[in-house]
């Protein structure tokens, strides 16, 4: 009876400790549990928390440069990038109907022979004691570069073609005046004429002005009848000049590479893209030299 006690104590006893053990393993568990989510959970904020700085940075740095390529100003490149030789825009022919007896052109000063150009010649036809035929010539080439600033190449060269026809039709002294569009040269193209007298005698003078895209070609030509010889015809002069401003602005087209009429707008060749500095306006030789002058040169 005894040893069976005993032994019932025994098993109770033993069934304690297991119940003791077991529930001491469960409360490890249970306090287990939070640490391990609460470490889960740091590690989920922290990466989504780098994911969205990452993604506002990316999309800062995105936002920002398509707002820099959206800021960047664009012009239309210039057709034309060249210039031909001023003194050689103009055909043997056509300087022997204008200046028959100049012996060579005058080549104008420039510090940049791309962007501006002239030539002078100037004849004197002595008759002797009837007095002399004086002519003198002046072809002006001026090319506009577009600019981001200033703009396109082609708009540049407008605003210059209207102030050098405005600038002939305002000449101090000028008499009989008259102005009107020249067809079939460049883009636009504008004839001045008027009656100048001097102490030399009187002269007739043409001053013809053509655009051709980013180039501005100007011809002034007159021609007086000295010591007693008569005064030209001013619409044979006028003709004259119409035809020497067509053979310049070709020019123009032809070292440029166009080929064909390139006296008219649509011999003009393709844009390519391009940038550099505008061009400025030449003043290399004044619109009416007197004989005197042309003599030194």
């Amino acid at each position: 009876m005894q040893r069976a006690a005993m032994r019932d104590q025994i098993d109770r006893r033993d069934q304690r400790e297991q119940r003791a053990r077991g529930l001491r393993r469960a409360l490890v568990c249970a306090a287990a549990v939070p640490v391990m989510l609460i470490a889960a959970g740091c590690s989920s904020d922290s990466g989504s928390g780098d994911k969205a700085s990452k993604g506002g940075d990316d999309g800062g740095a995105t936002t920002s440069a398509s707002k820099s390529a959206s800021a960047s100003p664009t012009v239309q490149a210039a057709v034309y990038k060249s210039l031909p030789e001023a003194c050689k825009v103009l055909s043997e022919k056509t300087l022997d109907d204008l200046v028959p007896k100049a012996k060579s052109g005058k080549k104008g000063s420039s510090d940049d022979t791309s962007t501006r150009g002239s030539c002078s010649w100037s004849s004197l036809d002595n008759n002797g004691v009837k007095g002399s035929q004086f002519r003198w010539l002046n072809v002006s080439l001026l090319r506009f570069e577009s600019d981001a600033a200033r703009g396109a190449g082609d708009k540049l060269a407008q605003e210059y073609y209207r102030t050098q026809a405005q600038d002939a039709r305002s000449v101090t002294g000028a008499k009989n005046t008259k102005s009107q569009p020249v067809q079939g040269v460049g883009d636009e193209a504008t004839a001045v004429r008027y009656d100048l007298k001097k102490k030399e005698g009187s002269f007739k003078q043409e001053t013809v002005v053509a655009r051709t895209e980013n180039v501005v070609v100007t011809v002034d030509y007159n021609g007086a009848g000295l010591a007693g010889e008569k005064t030209p015809d001013g619409d044979k002069l006028n003709k004259l000049a119409q035809k020497a401003l067509k053979e310049a602005v070709a020019a123009v087209a032809k070292a440029n590479g166009a080929g064909g009429d390139a006296g008219t707008p649509s011999s003009a060749p393709s844009k390519p893209a391009s940038k550099s500095p505008s061009a400025e306006p030449s003043k290399d030789a004044s619109r009416s030299p007197s004989p005197s002058a042309s003599k030194k040169s």
